[in-house]
């Protein structure tokens, strides 16, 4: 054996482990809320203001035990930034025995318009702003821990039965059925928390 022909066999052999395992590996699975489309030419401006969570579909146990107890809720959302793509600060008010709450939350802007990022305590939260019109109805993704959760927000307290019914053909497409969606109250929501009821989640 020549001298090229050994050096030729060694290089062979010790190349021979790592190129079967790049033949093998398995590619990442896919990110379940990639999946989801984004609205088109997404404005956040467009989307700032006051929101009413209308419904949730989730395969939260604690939501589906305690379905009967939810609370109404309403969200401000304000634009954060100046560059086009603009973090969002959001501000959730609801009752939560009997006093009422505001929950403050950052929404890290990531490359792509509609998608954000919430980042806190233990996995951080994609979100994604699958399709809005601004002016009536918001239908947003959440994914934690691969697993996702759908809301419908509304302009006004109701939205019209047109905007439940995408809303519901929605959450089908993505695996939820009618025992794991759920409506909230069109009463009792919250307008203001005083300093001492004030949860400050912000992380920027």
């Amino acid at each position: 054996m020549g001298p090229a022909t050994f050096l030729f066999l060694s290089a062979l052999l010790l190349a021979s482990p790592s190129c079967a395992q790049r033949r093998w590996m398995r590619p990442p699975a896919e990110n379940p809320i990639d999946k989801i489309s984004i609205q088109a030419n997404f404005d956040p401006n467009q989307f700032a203001g006051k929101w009413f969570l209308v419904g949730v579909a989730s395969r939260c146990s604690y939501l589906s035990e305690n379905s009967h107890q939810l609370e109404a809720t309403n969200v401000v959302v304000s634009v954060a930034g100046t560059t086009p793509s603009k973090s969002l600060l959001i501000g959730t008010s609801r009752p939560m025995d009997g006093i009422c709450w505001n929950i403050k939350q950052f929404y890290h802007a990531t490359k792509t318009p509609g998608r954000y990022l919430l980042k806190g305590r233990g996995s951080p939260v994609d979100v994604v702003v699958g399709e809005t019109d601004y002016s009536s109805y918001a239908i947003v993704y959440y994914q934690k821990a691969r697993k996702i959760t759908a809301k419908l927000y509304g302009r006004n307290i109701r939205v019209s039965d047109a905007m439940v019914t995408k809303f519901e053909e929605r959450v089908v497409a993505v695996g939820f059925n009618e025992d794991l969606t759920y409506y909230f109250p069109t009463y009792g929501f919250c307008d203001v928390a005083d300093q001492f009821h004030i949860l400050d989640g912000l992380i920027s």
